[in-house]
Formats: C-alpha cells, structure tokens, sequence
C-alpha cells in the first residue's frame, strides 16, 4: 500500500513524514503538487510548512494546486487523507475539513511539545490508539487556532492545556466520515527516543492501517 505525499512550494516535512511512514513499516513517495494523477496511491500526507509563503492565508493558494483535485476525488472515495499543520489549513480551505484558522490568541509563534488526548478513536488517525490516551506530539504553528462557525467538525484529538485558543481545544479534526483528518501538531516529529517522543507512531500507525481495506 503506497502513500503520496504531496510537495508543494515552502512545505519542510515532506521528507521527515516519508521517514516516520517508512520507519513504520509503510510505503511513502514524494509527488510534486503539479501532478495530477494519484491513482498508484492509496492514501495522501499533506506535510506541514509554509505552502506557497502562506501567501494571502494559509493554504489559500495550495487549496489551488493541480494536484487537489485528485485530492478530493480520494477522499470523496473514502481514502484516508491527512493534513497535518499547514496540511490541514489545505484541508480546510479545500473545504474536506469544516472551519478555518486564524492566529494564536498569544500572537506567537508555539514551538514546542504539547500533550494532546484522543477523544475519538473512529478515525484513520486515531484508530490504533485507546480512548483517554495522553501523547506528547511537538507543536509548531503561528495560525494553528482552529474555528468553526458550523459546528460541525468532529474532534479527535484534544490539547490537555488548550495552546492556541482553538475551538473545544481541539488538535485534529476529522469529516464525518473519519477518513480525512487535520492534526495541528506534528506527529512525524516524534516517533523516535532521539526526538523526545515516541507518542506519534500511535497516529501514524494508525493511518497506515487505514491504507488496507477492513
């Protein structure tokens, strides 16, 4: 089973969630934002950075790329597609995930771990993980506060001491369906001792057990 991960201009995780889904025993490529066909893949990693400069808003302008659109077609066809931080502004501003970001209530850029609960395990970024589960998953955002005005986004994961102001805390957030989720924080940076964490191979993991069919 293969994952794309998409590159786009200004992103900087590409190759660390390669290594982390690798590590794990997964299949990952590098596919440049311009192509426009996923069909040899099985499900998708937006990476986090700063697509594009984060010209207009995050993500405004990535939401366009060619590729999004095989994208959407994916996660219409209930593939798993994760964003994570910049990845999940894609996912907002493409329309998979409800709500939008906006800044810190600090103004500030956060860079550091934070612990994070799993709320909702019927997602493919939750799925391996057990109710009640504390992890300790490294944040590094400036518009990482999460708002929906609809309502209408399923939490998945929980901040334990809420960073950013995001709406119910939240730190990922799944469709409906649970087979498309945008996770703030960076799960690809801690799935080694050397890192400080190993609390990210529980989501990772879990998203690659979404790649195989049930």
């Amino acid at each position: 089973m293969r994952t794309a991960v998409i590159v786009f201009p200004g992103v900087n995780c590409e190759h660390d969630v390669v290594y982390a889904l690798e590590a794990l025993g997964g299949t990952a490529d590098l596919v440049w934002h311009r192509d426009t066909d996923l069909s040899e893949f099985d499900g998708v990693v937006l990476p986090g950075g700063f697509a594009h400069g984060d010209a207009l808003r995050t993500g405004a302008i990535a939401r366009f790329s060619p590729v999004m659109n095989e994208v959407q077609r994916l996660a219409e066809a209930g593939s798993p597609v994760l964003g994570i931080c910049n990845g999940w502004q894609m996912l907002c501003e493409a329309g998979l995930i409800p709500g939008a970001h906006i800044a810190n209530t600090g103004l500030s850029f956060i860079c550091r771990y934070e612990e994070v609960e799993v709320v909702d395990t019927n997602s493919i970024l939750t799925r391996a993980a057990e109710a009640g589960d504390r992890l300790r998953i490294p944040l590094n955002s400036y518009e990482g506060n999460w708002v929906d005005p609809s309502d209408s986004g399923r939490i998945v994961l929980k901040y334990v001491n809420d960073p950013n102001g995001s709406q119910g805390s939240a730190a990922a957030v799944s469709n409906e369906m649970g087979n498309v989720v945008g996770v703030m924080p960076h799960p690809e940076r801690a799935t080694d001792t050397l890192l400080g964490s190993t609390d990210g191979n529980v989501l990772l993991g879990g998203f690659l057990e979404s790649l195989v069919p049930a």
